[in-house]
């Protein structure tokens, strides 16, 4: 079987908190080992394997794999369900299972609370970053106090977008979204957004004043899936899970 590239994170987690992103293996040309999604056209079956083969590796099987839609639905789960759940997060507070998001370029964000007795992950794209999906997620802690972490997206030099994307960021978060778009030079009203200070932004205005992670971008580092650098290509996973 084969061993699922997985990246060290650099995050002071509370006590009994794990977390990991996997990456792609050196030789995928499009899916190959690394590729953790069922819906992109990958062979079901190796899918499987390459899920099964992380799960070894980390010595935790009980993963509650989500059905992505760009939303804001949180799932809160004690237990697995059979089948994917509809949501772009994940939440619980039993111990050994473990809450993942699936990327390549869409952002996602690992949230704990500093006492160690909850944990989520949140699928946080710009449509669900836009419409509070980071929001949604927080009120499933219930005033716990937390840190968070930023995992591997697309980077604010690569990340062009419409001016409707700049509105829907301004609108919710008011002037200080302006800080993260700068003028593109390639097409008027586009603008290089920076997914990363969007999620510092909406995170410092909900109260959570530990935020780690960012600086990478998926779409020059080849260590990463990239939607927008090969439209037809796999899925990293960003997870976290209560260990004790």
């Amino acid at each position: 079987m084969a061993l699922i590239p997985t990246l060290d994170i650099e995050w002071p987690r509370p006590a009994g908190v794990r977390a990991v992103i996997s990456c792609k293996t050196p030789e995928s040309v499009r899916f190959g080992d690394g590729n953790l999604a069922m819906h992109v056209g990958d062979e079901a079956a190796k899918v499987a394997v390459n899920r099964q083969a992380l799960a070894s590796e980390l010595g935790v099987e009980r993963w509650q794999w989500l059905n992505q839609v760009h939303g804001t639905d949180v799932a809160c789960i004690d237990s697995v369900q059979s089948e994917p759940v509809t949501a772009d997060a994940v939440t619980t507070k039993v111990a050994k299972l473990v809450c993942p998001v699936l990327t390549a370029d869409c952002l996602p964000v690992l949230l704990a609370s500093k006492d160690g007795s909850q944990v989520a992950a949140a699928h946080a794209g710009w449509r669900g970053l836009a419409g509070g999906v980071l929001e949604a997620t927080l009120k499933a802690f219930s005033g716990k106090t937390l840190t968070a972490f930023l995992g591997p997206a697309i980077g604010p030099q690569s990340f062009e977008v419409g001016g409707e994307v700049k509105q829907a960021f301004v609108t919710r978060m008011g002037i200080a979204a302006e800080e993260a778009f700068a003028a593109s030079p390639h097409r008027s009203g586009h603008y290089f957004a920076d997914l990363y200070e969007l999620a510092r932004i909406e995170l410092k205005k909900l109260g959570v004043k530990e935020i780690y992670g960012g600086g990478w971008d998926t779409f020059t580092d080849t260590r990463f899936y990239s939607y927008r650098r090969e439209v037809v290509t796999g899925r990293m996973v960003c997870a976290i899970w209560l260990d004790e």
